[in-house]
């Protein structure tokens, strides 16, 4: 199991935010510099590319670049720039774009509109994304939330800044069949993303029984005890990205505890 870093951009802005609060409706929002306005929980002036030399210098791979609405692109280019080939790239995303991104020194792009369109899987677009890049450089990201009022039933992937739900449950025959068209999965777990008040355990443990590929887990870490936590329930299949909850984001957890566990782990 590994720690997968993460770098979120708003705006142009290295931030954190609430990932169920995320909307396009400005006049109702907390921040209105974008079409992306959200619950924030962290904002920082400090540029994305001197996130991207620390995770670099530390040796973290595999971790991502999130742009979260407009405005982002030259803070993206400047942390893909930073450290080539160590950070995967998502946001808007798809085929037209795709190659440009991955000469920008990006590992893989993530993809999740683009390809869960009308609340679907278009099998088409996804197909031509495979055809362009190949299956080793795509990351579908299957950001999930279960329906409103239904504190129990299925997970579905959600869509347009994780407003939008499409019929796509997150299960082991869904898991199975993308698993055949990409190299990884990124799983955001919407309704405790950026809230610190735990991980979503049935979750983590769905993604390490059922997932063909590897397959990384975000939302909700509250304290270091959820590493272990999630190595448990994911049978060390399960990778993990933390973001609001470390101190370099605001929050309480150490930075520099969370890369000695992931040395630990990874000798």
């Amino acid at each position: 199991m590994k720690f997968r870093p993460c770098i979120d951009l708003h705006a142009g802005q290295v931030k954190q935010i609430v990932g169920s609060t995320l909307t396009d409706d400005k006049q109702n929002a907390q921040s209105c510099t974008s079409s992306a306005v959200s619950a924030e929980n962290f904002a920082t002036d400090k540029p994305a590319s001197e996130y991207a030399t620390m995770y670099q210098t530390d040796k973290l791979t595999g971790g991502h670049v999130i742009m979260l609405g407009p405005g982002n692109r030259e803070a993206a280019r400047g942390a893909l720039e930073a450290y080539p080939g160590g950070l995967q790239i998502g946001g808007g995303i798809t085929s037209s774009n795709a190659e440009e991104w991955l000469g920008y020194g990006a590992s893989h792009v993530i993809v999740t509109s683009f390809v869960f369109h009308n609340g679907q899987i278009d099998w088409e677009r996804l197909n031509s994304l495979v055809s362009l890049i190949g299956k080793d450089k795509l990351v579908l990201d299957l950001s999930c939330r279960r329906r409103m009022g239904d504190k129990s039933g299925p997970y579905y992937v959600v869509t347009d800044r994780w407003q939008t739900y499409t019929d796509v449950e997150v299960n082991e025959s869904t898991l199975q069949k993308l698993g055949e068209y990409c190299a990884e999965f990124l799983v955001h777990g919407v309704e405790n993303e950026g809230k610190r008040c735990g991980i979503l355990e049935d979750l983590v443990e769905l993604l390490g029984k059922y997932s063909p590929v590897p397959v990384t887990y975000a939302g909700g870490v509250k304290g270091m005890e959820d590493l272990e936590r999630v190595k448990v329930l994911g049978g060390g299949r399960v990778d993990l990205t933390i973001g609001s909850a470390l101190d370099c984001f605001g929050g309480d957890i150490k930075y520099d505890d969370v890369v000695a566990w992931h040395r630990k782990e990874n000798p």
